[in-house]
């Protein structure tokens, strides 16, 4: 029982660790972890012999290397049903290449997960709604999401809640997934301001080759702001 505790705690403090970007002082590591000072020394030291890339030391602060794998068992039954449920929103709801990439990242996490978490997850009991996007819709997605990944500007003929059509030359930098209507989150080079877009109200849309001059990051920031969301 206790290796099993110690474990546990291993994992609770790589988890930690990789939830942070900038060094974190051993001291409210150990606070976080409700361990003395002298164990998380010891943690870290067992973390850093079996392969994990911690760097820092005693006094200055401790940040996680990108590329460390955690191991299957790191998942609880919780974030099991998280993961299956969120993959299967995508499967259901997103276009067919994020759909498909849902369901083989799925396929994955179960491929590695021990036998009585596989059959956790295979057999879940939370389901999700079919989705009432067609073939249009899937293709308009993808290239909106295409878009968005490389900071590059669209040009969009568009047609507004009152009917009105005009053409637009758009910043995409967030897609967002409701129950009936995807909304698109873009500055609008015509109202020199940011815009939400309904897709459905998407006419017609031409991927450029055209990087837009900000960072997508930034442009998401302003927007929180502007629409009043938590953690902008």
């Amino acid at each position: 029982m206790r290796g099993m505790s110690r474990a546990s705690r291993l994992l609770d403090l790589l988890q930690l660790l990789r939830r942070h970007r900038h060094p974190v002082s051993g001291a409210d590591l150990a606070a976080s972890l409700k361990i003395s000072l002298r164990t998380l020394y010891r943690d870290i030291a067992t973390l850093q012999a079996q392969g994990a890339q911690i760097v820092g030391e005693a006094g200055v602060g401790y940040v996680l290397q990108p590329g460390f794998t955690l191991p299957p068992l790191m998942f609880t039954l919780d974030e099991l049903e998280a993961l299956g449920l969120g993959s299967r929103w995508v499967v259901a709801r997103a276009d067919a290449r994020l759909a498909d990439a849902a369901g083989q990242a799925l396929a994955k996490i179960s491929a590695v997960l021990p036998p009585e978490l596989r059959h956790e997850l295979d057999s879940h009991a939370l389901l999700v709604g079919p989705s009432n996007a067609g073939s249009a819709a899937d293709a308009l997605l993808a290239t909106l999401r295409e878009a968005i990944r490389g900071e590059r500007k669209i040009a969009v003929r568009y047609r507004d809640l009152q009917g009105r059509e005009s053409q637009r030359l758009l910043w995409p930098f967030a897609l967002g997934f409701f129950n009936k209507v995807e909304v698109l989150a873009a500055w609008c080079e015509l109202r020199q301001a940011i815009r939400n877009f309904r897709t459905d109200h998407i006419l017609g849309l031409e991927l450029t080759e055209t990087r837009y001059p900000r960072r997508r990051q930034a442009l998401m920031k302003e927007w929180r702001v502007q629409e009043g969301i938590p953690g902008a």
